[in-house]
């Protein structure tokens, strides 16, 4: 017997009762981001893996355990995307967007080679935000406001804002230095993965989530009291901005960020609601990505929505918008009702263009036609048998209330416009 094949461990179906919760949450973000003046950029999903070695940092998780990666038929070694920012950075290099500011969004599949668990697969989506050009700290504010402001139209609570300054790359290798020297001298108290970060990528040990090591990165000194006097200044004002805005916050001086190429301003907006996969919206300001790809310096901020975790918390909140319901759906019974029903639906379709019209097909009695109508939640059932067919006129039955009225054909798309 030939064996079922199943899906990829980690990368899950979204079933035909699930999309439409994406399809209208994914709306109000489109429709959030335009109100900002964000423009979408689409790139590939595959790029090659030294763009993600040099923009991740070949020291991190992502690089060393969990890319996909693989070489093409003339050699070559790509990467499915673990993440969005460095392609849409490629992208906008490529193609000259920086020769001016930038506000873009981009939206998609990202791969990492996981532990599946609940909020963390190894096909996940994200929404990610760019911004190109913006030196000051009101494109902070603006990229945190309008999260905010996502969480307010999608009807989310239970989310705090973290943030936290990680200063210039001049101010971090001295505070790295220090860093170091600290963990150092209490090198027994390490773990493995700690130990291995040591003097690869100290910044990270801080980010731990070994409950073990939590007293010893309290102890550790902070980054805020190192900062460089421009990322110092930058965040007083950002943070001033989010007073003013009257958006609350927390600052979090072990929020380090997962990836090397943070820079000043970091962000994430957390949860207890969906177990250890807390973070739901994170980002910061990457000014070093573009010339460390080989570009002209240019300053950048961003951040990414993780769609299923925010799909995971608007559930345990109640908060999941209704699907929109069928407005109609059409019975057909008879030879010529049949053949009339997808004529009448097309011409319905024509005159009411947002209509939500299921047509039956298939045929069958008029009891089970009209069980499958009941149980599409339509307002209306149209019921079309020969004898309206020679008489142009259709049965409509107001679901709701069991009222019934026969409509001529002519009248009909008046009728339901009511």
């Amino acid at each position: 017997m030939t064996e079922t094949i199943r899906s990829v461990r980690g990368m899950n179906d979204i079933l035909p009762e699930v999309t439409p919760y994406w399809q209208s949450i994914e709306q109000t973000l489109k429709d959030t981001l335009a109100g900002y003046g964000y423009q979408e950029i689409r790139f590939p999903i595959v790029e090659k893996t030294e763009l993600f070695k040099r923009s991740i940092g070949e020291v991190t998780d992502i690089v060393e355990k969990e890319m996909y990666t693989f070489e093409d038929r003339n050699g070559d070694s790509l990467t499915l995307r673990p993440e969005g920012t460095a392609g849409c950075v490629r992208a906008a290099m490529e193609n000259g967007l920086l020769n001016q500011t930038q506000r873009l969004w981009y939206s998609g599949p990202m791969f990492r080679h996981e532990r599946p668990q609940k909020g963390r697969y190894r096909q996940f989506h994200q929404l990610g935000v760019e911004a190109y050009g913006f030196s000051g700290p009101d494109i902070d504010a603006e990229m945190i406001l309008m999260t905010a402001r996502l969480w307010k139209k999608l009807g989310l609570n239970g989310v705090t804002l973290q943030i936290n300054s990680l200063g210039t790359t001049e101010a971090r290798q001295q505070y790295r230095q220090q860093l170091v020297a600290y963990f150092e001298a209490n090198h027994q108290l390490l773990d493995e993965d700690s130990q291995r970060r040591l003097h690869s990528n100290p910044l990270r040990i801080l980010d731990s989530k070994n409950p073990e090591m939590q007293a010893l990165n309290e102890a550790a000194p902070k980054l805020l009291d190192h900062l460089d006097d421009e990322s110092r200044a930058h965040f007083q004002t950002l943070c001033a901005m989010l007073d003013a805005a009257g958006v609350p916050y927390e600052i979090n001086p072990r929020l380090v960020r997962g990836l090397d190429y943070y820079g000043k301003t970091v962000f994430e907006w957390v949860t207890d609601q969906l177990g250890a996969q807390g973070t739901v919206c994170a980002g910061g300001r990457y000014d070093a990505l573009v010339q460390q790809l080989g570009g002209k310096a240019s300053t950048a901020i961003g951040f990414a929505i993780g769609l299923e975790r925010l799909i995971a918390l608007l559930e345990a909140n109640d908060a999941l918008p209704k699907p929109e319901a069928v407005d109609a759906y059409l019975v057909a019974v008879g030879e010529q009702a049949s053949k009339q029903s997808l004529l009448l639906a097309e011409q319905l379709r024509d005159q009411l263009p947002d209509i939500k019209l299921l047509c039956h097909c298939g045929g069958g009695s008029f009891k089970n036609q009209f069980k499958r109508a009941d149980r599409s939640g339509a307002r209306w059932t149209l019921i079309l048998g020969d004898d309206e067919v020679a008489n142009k006129v259709i049965g409509v039955k107001v679901m709701a209330t069991g009222e019934q009225h026969t409509i001529e054909w002519n009248a009909l798309a008046a009728f339901l416009a009511q």
